[in-house]
């Protein structure tokens, strides 16, 4: 479903999709994970930071890395990585706009926490633009890109997948939703990662890709 005038459904992904990733909030809570692995794992920051990248690519998440190798407090993980001042993150109203405008069902799909995820929507001032939201914790922990994670999810919202498009800064968690019939747009410059045919369409920029799109009844 490359012509997205058809979609239904519209799942987007938080952080750096739903805000510019030039805002920073991503760093502090990176940051704050850095923090927790050398104190968890007693081990420089340094080598903290390649641990880190191991578990993103093996895992899909530090936690869930750190779950497979170390013995943590996942309840203590998530609410101390995730306790960082939103300052950074500017509220846009335009695009609350322009998610309102969009036909039928709207949900956002994040590896963060529940309570951190309803604080960066809140603070961009987008929270009732959604019909619900799908954290870490309603996954069991299990992040995407995990096929597992995008099939919970879709249950728990209940849509066809093919009627459904996927708005993601990571190349590679859009993978899983190709295969399932989503369409999929990246958001930004995948993070130097390689882009892959399961990219249906690449927007630099989130407002943008939205303004441009057009409805067949919308009103004239």
């Amino acid at each position: 479903m490359n012509d997205l005038s058809q979609a239904t459904v519209w799942v987007f992904d938080m952080d750096d999709t739903l805000y510019p990733r030039e805002q920073g909030l991503m760093a502090l809570v990176q940051g704050r994970i850095n923090a927790y692995v050398v104190e968890a794992v007693g081990m420089a920051p340094d080598e903290a930071r390649v641990l880190q990248r191991q578990f993103l690519d093996e895992h899909g998440t530090t936690l869930a890395g750190l779950m497979a190798n170390y013995t943590i407090d996942a309840d203590d993980f998530l609410h101390v990585v995730h306790d960082v001042p939103m300052d950074s993150v500017e509220p846009n109203p335009r695009l609350a706009e322009q998610l309102m405008r969009l036909p039928g069902r709207r949900y956002v799909f994040t590896n963060g926490a529940r309570d951190y995820a309803h604080r960066v929507l809140a603070r961009i001032g987008v929270a009732d633009c959604f019909d619900g939201v799908f954290a870490i914790e309603d996954g069991d922990l299990t992040p995407k890109p995990a096929p597992s994670a995008f099939r919970r999810m879709i249950d728990r919202f209940g849509f066809e997948p093919r009627s459904a498009v996927f708005f993601e800064d990571t190349p590679r968690n859009l993978e899983p939703a190709k295969a399932l019939g989503m369409a999929t747009v990246l958001i930004g410059d995948g993070h130097g990662k390689p882009l892959g045919d399961h990219i249906d369409h690449v927007a630099p920029d989130l407002l943008d890709f939205l303004s441009d799109l057009t409805f067949k009844d919308a009103a004239a």
